[in-house]
C-alpha cells in the first residue's frame, strides 16, 4: 500500500470516527468499528471499468469473509468520480453488478461523496453533510447485519431527521474541524 493510500484511508477513518461515529449519525457504526470488522479499501482505479472490477473484488471478499472479520467495507475512490453526477451514474452500475452477481438482498451499497446532495435539497444545505466524506466512497453493507440491527433499534426511521438537526446545529468552527476537506482547513 502506497503512502498516499495510507493517508487516504486515514482521512476516511478519521471521517468515520469523528463524523459518522462521533456525531452518532449511524448508531450502528461503532460496534463493527470497535470490533475491527470494517474493511477500508482504497481503489487505484482511474476508469469506471477498473472501478467496477475493484467493486466486484470487494463484494467477493465481503461475502466470503466471516462477519466477525469483515462486517462492512468502505471502498474509497480517490482518482475518479469526483463529479457527483458521474458518481451517481456509477451507482447504477454498482446496482447492476449486485443483480448480476446475485447479491441483491445480500449486500447493499450506501453512498458518500464530498459533494453529496440529496434530491430536492440545495447543495449548500447542512443536511447534505450527513453523506459528505473526504473522497467518493461506496459503503458495502451486509443486509443481514443491517436487518438484525434495525430489529433492535425501533426508532431507526427517526435517524435522518435527527441527523439533519445535528448538521444544522453545527457552528462554523465545528464544520471546519469535522469537514476540513470542505471548509478550508488543509487537506
Amino acid at each position: 500500500m502506497s503512502v498516499n493510500q495510507k493517508e487516504i484511508i486515514e482521512q476516511t477513518r478519521r471521517w468515520l470516527t469523528d463524523v459518522v461515529i462521533g456525531l452518532n449519525l449511524c448508531p450502528f457504526a461503532s460496534k463493527p468499528y470497535r470490533a475491527d470488522a470494517v474493511r477500508f479499501m482504497c481503489s487505484e482505479a482511474t476508469t469506471e471499468q477498473s472501478l467496477l472490477e475493484d467493486l466486484q473484488n470487494e463484494l467477493s471478499t465481503l461475502v466470503a469473509a466471516p462477519v466477525e472479520k469483515i462486517e462492512t467495507t468502505l471502498l474509497i475512490i480517490p482518482n475518479i468520480l469526483q463529479d457527483f453526477y458521474d458518481y451517481n451514474q456509477f451507482l447504477d452500475w454498482g446496482d447492476r453488478l449486485l443483480r448480476r452477481e446475485k447479491l441483491e438482498g445480500v449486500i447493499q451499497i450506501a453512498s458518500f461523496h464530498p459533494d453529496y446532495c440529496f434530491a430536492g435539497v440545495e447543495p449548500n444545505e447542512a443536511e447534505n453533510l450527513t453523506n459528505r466524506s473526504p473522497y467518493p466512497v461506496l459503503h458495502l453493507i451486509r443486509e443481514d447485519s443491517l436487518e438484525s440491527i434495525l430489529e433492535k433499534f425501533p426508532d431507526s426511521h427517526r435517524i435522518p431527521d435527527t441527523n439533519i438537526t445535528k448538521m444544522n446545529e453545527l457552528c462554523a468552527q465545528d464544520k471546519a474541524r469535522l469537514f476540513p476537506y470542505l471548509f478550508g482547513a488543509s487537506k
